[in-house]
């Protein structure tokens, strides 16, 4: 097989790097206005590329975050505009990028990559898990919030002048509160909510206030209609809350807007517990349930180490890792700390099945029963179960 080289693209070749994103999409390329304004989400040194002798080939870069483990919060390596040209795949550029990606990454300080995969059967081979996973809703306006459901704060409306500002600053507040979360560079902020203000598309944005501030938002835009003009559907594309509080006080806010007929919620948690909410449990439909966020650990004895784990006896995982070797050996993980050891391993699983319990979205018996790890003690599964479980289902809701 060819060797691809890989190196950080210039900033002259930022463009062709997008475009070719785009094509790997069939999406069109941007006009020269549109990447005026994309052109500065690209950060400096921050994307790599492959050519040959016919140009550009593939591509790959990131955005520098922060994401919410148990009891910790890593610095992280989001990963986004992954391409490779259609008359240049399955010849190893998308490997080599990788490689090259996690590197520069490890190099930078960064625990873990994460990413939204555009194809389920694509990164696992790299080491990615699903990390963590969301739901789409669709909740009828007519009954509403139940009476006993939890009061909640003020809700203020944002005039669109001070979206982006007043929503960034109450992410940034709470976004790490949830095992998942993770931060937002301002270029996502820009790239996302902003372009919908920048087109002058109607929004609808608000803040609820609690005891303590501001401790939650909406974003809102509207979609079609099934019953005319008094039956429309709002679409939430962005709403986190701290708690159940904040979470009651924005849906019964989206409820209640006028000449609403239906709230469709995109990417929310699994466990938001909206049918407890509502007065008719049955006006909140699940309309889908999909992967979020992928993770690749590249540092396993930091990921380890940073983590809090539950309580029990320690159990000792074997972890496999071709593309990174130095992560493989054995772990012992309870009473608090994880840590190498020279022991004979009672489970083993590969840096992408680690991944899928990492944050607590899988039980190790979940992965066990399903082939995912193997078992050497089957007294060890519950052990697993024990030490890696987390109180509440990670989530991101950031979408990169």
């Amino acid at each position: 097989m060819v060797t691809h080289h890989v190196r950080v693209l210039d900033p002259d070749e930022l463009r062709a790097a997008h475009t070719l994103f785009a094509a790997a999409l069939h999406l069109d390329p941007l006009d020269d206005e549109s990447w005026e304004r994309r052109r500065h989400s690209y950060l400096p040194g921050r994307t790599l590329g492959v050519s040959d002798s016919s140009g550009l080939i593939g591509t790959t870069m990131s955005f520098p975050a922060r994401t919410a483990v148990p009891g910790a919060a890593l610095p992280t390596a989001a990963v986004s505009r992954v391409g490779v040209r259609a008359d240049r795949t399955r010849r190893g550029v998308l490997s080599e990028l990788m490689r090259a990606q996690f590197d520069d990454a490890a190099v930078r300080g960064e625990v873990i990559a994460t990413l939204r995969a555009s194809e389920a059967r694509i990164y696992g081979r790299f080491g990615y898990g699903v990390a963590t996973r969301a739901r789409e809703v669709t909740v009828g306006t007519r009954g509403g919030l139940r009476d006993g459901a939890p009061p909640g704060g003020t809700v203020r409306m944002l005039p669109a002048g001070d979206i982006v500002a007043a929503t960034a600053a109450v992410h940034a507040r709470i976004a790490l509160d949830r095992v998942g979360g993770m931060t937002r560079h301002e270029q996502l902020w820009d790239q996302g909510i902003g372009n919908r203000v920048r087109r002058h598309e109607h929004v609808v944005a608000a803040v609820h206030t609690g005891p303590g501030g501001d401790d939650g938002y909406a974003v809102a835009v509207p979609g079609g209609s099934d019953g005319g003009f008094a039956d429309r559907a709002l679409r939430v594309t962005d709403l986190h809350a701290a708690g159940v509080d904040a979470t009651a006080g924005l849906w019964r806010f989206l409820l209640g807007l006028d000449l609403i007929g239906r709230v469709e919620g995109w990417m929310r948690p699994v466990d938001e517990p909206l049918e407890l909410l509502l007065a008719d449990p049955r006006d909140c439909r699940v309309t889908g349930e999909t992967d979020e966020t992928w993770l690749r650990i590249l540092d396993v004895p930091a990921a380890l180490a940073a983590r809090s784990w539950g309580p029990g006896r320690p159990v000792r995982i074997a972890v496999r890792d071709p593309l990174r070797p130095r992560n493989e050996g054995v772990y012992r993980i309870g009473e608090g700390r994880a840590e190498p050891v020279d022991a004979a391993p009672e489970l083993q699983c590969d840096v992408a099945a680690l991944a899928m319990a990492y944050l607590g979205d899988r039980a190790p018996s979940q992965l066990a029963a399903t082939g995912w790890w193997h078992v050497h003690d089957p007294a060890a599964v519950a052990r697993a179960d024990a030490v890696f479980a987390t109180a509440t289902r990670p989530w991101c809701g950031t979408f990169f």
